[in-house]
Formats: structure tokens, sequence, C-alpha cells
């Protein structure tokens, strides 16, 4: 039996969240149907193109995969950053920036105020993320968009509401990440009402903006995701929010946690179609985090 090539075996995804398994949160349980379309996904010759792993942080003080990932046999790691601060260790950060180092694809999600900021930890990709109260965007963009929930500050940019879709917007030459397979952009995402804050550094010529979307509240424009590619380093993804990914934002019926008491849209109930293009995001991605 021939062995298989690195371009024949099954790509090797890590979707990760930075919380220890809690059922009423937003653990790794709640991302299945993004597994799900993963592992569905075959090459032109009828394999599956992808492996996934699935899995919460440990709740030890430091998580034995993280903080080694660099010495795993993974091609790419999704951080759903759904913490309070406390997500990532310093030994976790650094062996993500060695993985990345070694060439590992990393995509990023976190969400609104300081929700996820312990990706902050994670060099020029956590350069790209801006919270709270940790490495804040420009002061005219710390504001509130979004008005509805006043325990939620900014950033909170609202995109619409749960089982929505909104609008995405290309940055500059198109993507290939947001290309659609008959070449045409990608135009709509799941919406949330309070997404995060992402940009690309100043000082960083590897890292752009390449989508953007638009404040259903206030029309303000903002960063939906940056990418950063560049060198040997790997690829990287860093998305305004998980909620681009979550079940419950693909199909509301799934359920959410208790804490979330958003008003729930029906797009996506109505014409579940509408789909198609996070869909085609999450392969375009999935592919190119992996240099395939």
């Amino acid at each position: 039996m021939t062995p298989q090539s690195h371009t024949d075996r099954p790509i090797r995804v890590l979707l990760q969240t930075t919380i220890p398994s809690t059922p009423d949160d937003w653990h790794i349980g709640r991302f299945s149907l993004l597994k799900a379309h993963l592992e569905s996904l075959t090459s032109p010759h009828g394999r599956p193109m992808y492996e996934v792993v699935a899995r919460d942080r440990s709740s030890e003080a430091h998580d034995p995969v993280l903080s080694t990932l660099d010495a795993s046999d993974f091609d790419e790691l999704w951080l759903f950053a759904v913490d309070t601060g406390e997500g990532l260790s310093d030994r976790d950060g650094a062996g993500i920036n060695r993985f990345r180092a070694r060439g590992g694809g990393l995509l990023t999600a976190r969400d609104h105020q300081d929700l996820g900021c312990s990706v902050c930890k994670l060099d020029a990709v956590g350069a790209a993320h801006h919270f709270h109260t940790q490495n804040p965007d420009v002061p005219e963009r710390c504001v509130a968009d979004d008005t509805s929930a006043p325990s939620i500050s900014w950033p909170n940019y609202h995109s619409g509401d749960n089982g929505d879709v909104q609008r995405v917007t290309g940055v500059g030459r198109l993507h290939e990440v947001l290309t659609r397979v008959d070449g045409s952009a990608i135009r709509e995402f799941p919406a949330h009402p309070h997404e995060g804050a992402v940009s690309a550094a100043n000082d960083d010529p590897a890292a752009r903006v390449i989508a953007t979307g638009t404040s259903k509240l206030t029309g303000r424009r903002f960063n939906l995701i940056v990418a950063l590619e560049g060198g040997a380093t790997g690829r990287a993804l860093a998305h305004a929010s998980f909620h681009h990914f979550v079940d419950y934002n693909w199909d509301t019926s799934t359920g959410c946690p208790t804490f979330v008491t958003d008003p729930v849209g029906h797009d996506l109930q109505r014409a579940p179609e509408r789909l198609a293009d996070i869909k085609a995001y999450v392969a375009n991605a999935a592919k190119w985090l992996a240099r395939r």
C-alpha cells in the first residue's frame, strides 16, 4: 500500500474553545454544524479533506494541547475565544505562537467588549483584535454601537439579530477566502447584535482588512475579518465574532446559553439556503490556512 503524500492526507484541524466544558456556555458542542461541514468536504478524488478534532480547554493551569501545539501534527487551529479574560495561559499563548511560527494556520474569533480578550497573548494575531480594556481601538471607535443591550459595552457592532444574515463587503482586491465557486464574491454571513472589533495594525505589512460589515442601527461600517500572511509564518484570519460559526447563528432551533436574551431573527429559518456563503467561506478558509 502506497503511503499518502502530504497533499493527499487529510488536513488536521483543531476546533478549540478557550473555556472548560460548561453546559450553559459557548462550549465546543455548540460548533457541531461547523465540524460536520468541514468533515463533509472531499477532494476531487472523493477523499475526506479534513480530519477534525473538537475540544474545550482543559481546566488545568496550562492546556496540555495548546501549550504544546507546535509539537503536534495539527495543520490549523480554529480558536473560539469565548472567555472573559483567563482563557489562555502564557504557556498556551506561547504554544500557539510557536505553532504559527512553524507554519500552522490560525483562525481566531471573539465577540463583544472583553469577550475573548485572552487572544491578546497571540503576537500579531492578538494585535488585530481590539477589546474594551485591552488593546482598544482608535478613540473615535470606542463608543457603543448596539444600544439594545445596555449591559454590553463597546465594541458591540450590531450587524443584525441572531438568526438573520448580514451583508459582507470585500475590501480591496477580493481575497480568495471570500470567493464563491463561480468566481463571484461571498456576500452574506450570519448576523449578530454585538460583534467585536478587529483591524490591521499599521506597522504590520502582513495584515489587511479583507471584509467589512455595516451596523443596522447606526449605519457605521466596521471590520469583520483581518487576514495575515507572509513568509514562512502560518496564515491567519481574525474574526470580529465567533457567532459567524456557532450552531445557534446557523440554526437558532439548536438553542443557546440561558444568558443570551437578544431578539431572534428569522432570515435563515425562512431561507436556510442563505447559509451557502458562510459554508463556502469555511471551505475556502480551511484550504487557505493549510496552504493547499
